[in-house]
């Protein structure tokens, strides 16, 4: 199998990684009064398993080329507050393409925790 395209090096991610770091994570911290995970890990069965759900209903609505988007979003209880991030199906790989709410969105992913700079 090849390398996919869109792959950055490891210095690359560590740059855009630490700017997220110095910049949005600072504020949210200064907001929470509280670090918050930075990363979020999802087993890779589960992803590819996402994946394929993804394509076959998309292929029953008769969508040629979904997309997923991965959305920011954060927990509200008492019990946790922290970030997370779910994966949402879409009508095509444009950016700009709609959300296919026919398709229930992935979620529980592992936050780590405390949060380490990668």
């Amino acid at each position: 199998m090849t390398k996919p395209r869109n792959c950055i090096t490891v210095l690359e991610a560590k740059a855009l990684q630490k700017n997220w770091n110095d910049n949005q994570a600072k504020d949210i911290e200064k907001a929470m009064g509280s670090k918050d995970v930075c990363a979020v890990t999802f087993n890779i069965d589960q992803l590819q398993q996402f994946i394929d759900y993804v394509k076959s209903e998309s292929t029953k609505q008769s969508i040629d080329n979904p997309g997923i988007r991965i959305y920011f979003a954060a927990y509200n209880s008492e019990k946790d507050n922290k970030a997370t991030v779910f994966l949402n199906a879409t009508e095509s790989d444009d950016g700009n393409s709609a959300n296919n709410y026919g398709i229930d969105p992935l979620n529980f992913g592992n936050g780590e925790w405390p949060p380490h700079a990668y």
